[in-house]
């Protein structure tokens, strides 16, 4: 449903989310534009923001370097996180 016409038609950010069966914090967000549809917010700052440059360098150098190395190399610089955790995010940015 379309919570913008819905504003439009001069109906409350109260009567919106009672009718779309929203808490009223989660209408405004929309309105505002502040939040889309669909899309999740973060709950924490992403951790692995700090080794993206590392990582993508080794891998450019080495493509075919293991995870489990990187994992290795990764840990005495502060990364603690899993070694599946790496393997998604290295995915996931299509990093190697």
């Amino acid at each position: 449903m379309d919570i913008h016409a819905l504003k439009r038609q001069g109906i409350t950010v109260s009567e919106i989310a009672r009718h779309t069966h929203h808490d009223p914090k989660t209408i405004r967000p929309y309105l505002a534009g502040e939040r889309s549809p669909g899309a999740r917010q973060r709950a924490d700052p992403d951790s692995f923001e700090m080794f993206v440059a590392r990582v993508t360098a080794r891998l450019t150098k080495d493509s075919h370097l293991w995870a489990a190395t990187l994992l290795d190399e990764l840990r005495p610089l502060g990364f603690t996180s899993s070694y599946s955790t790496l393997t998604r995010q290295v995915r996931d940015l299509k990093l190697g």
